[in-house]
């Protein structure tokens, strides 16, 4: 099988000729589902792992994977769904790096609500390989936070009646001037308690208020 796909770029000596990280590449991939491929995996290094053997963290296009393994045969699994990471730290150190994320405890409904988070740190991680599984980490939270956000606008939109989201990235456009709706106090003032809780920014804000205050 040719590895060279899932390997951080520009550290080929990382995979040692004890091929140890090749047979835990190979445990990470059996946990993989149909349409999940490895986008970048870390190793912790032997001066870490001196009383068991090395942890591997491994990024994949659905979730992040740590993979325990134990001292004669076998390993034990954790992983973190990318849509429940809320939030991912490194602290590069003189001899590697260390990784903590952390989740929360929530369903796959966009309605239910979140119960607690959970943090996972493996310490002692080669520090190149370290960097590119973060920076994975905090492309994935970036991007379901954009989701979560655009997702909270619809259900505002929803309960409301006057939020409508218009453009491909998500930006509230305006709120309907149908009576139905709402007088445009109310839907200004609605408009206004969004702002204040961070779920449109201040020039979505300007845009809703110009097309209320045209709509008078």
């Amino acid at each position: 099988m040719d590895h060279r796909a899932v390997n951080p770029p520009g550290t080929p000596q990382d995979l040692e000729a004890s091929g140890s990280v090749l047979s835990a590449l190979e445990q990470l991939r059996s946990l993989m589902v149909e349409g999940e491929h490895l986008e970048a995996w870390a190793v912790q290094r032997r001066i870490f792992s001196l009383a068991h053997r090395r942890i591997l963290v491994g990024a994949t296009s659905g979730r992040l994977i740590v993979l325990h393994r134990r001292l004669i045969s076998g390993f034990a699994p954790s992983d973190l769904r990318w849509q429940d990471l809320r939030d991912a730290r490194l602290d590069v150190g003189i001899l590697g790096a260390d990784l903590m994320v952390t989740g929360a405890r929530a369903g796959d409904l966009a309605g239910e609500a979140e119960q607690g988070t959970w943090t996972m740190i493996v310490t002692g991680l080669r520090k190149e390989q370290a960097t590119t599984v973060y920076r994975m980490c905090q492309t994935q939270e970036q991007n379901w936070r954009e989701k979560r956000r655009v997702r909270d606008l619809e259900e505002l939109r929803a309960k409301s009646g006057g939020v409508t989201i218009g453009a491909p990235s998500g930006i509230a456009e305006g709120l309907k001037t149908d009576s139905q709706n709402g007088s445009p106090a109310a839907r200004l003032q609605r408009a206004r308690e969004m702002l204040a809780q961070g779920l449109i920014t201040d020039s979505e804000f300007e845009s809703i208020k110009a097309r209320i205050v045209s709509g008078l």
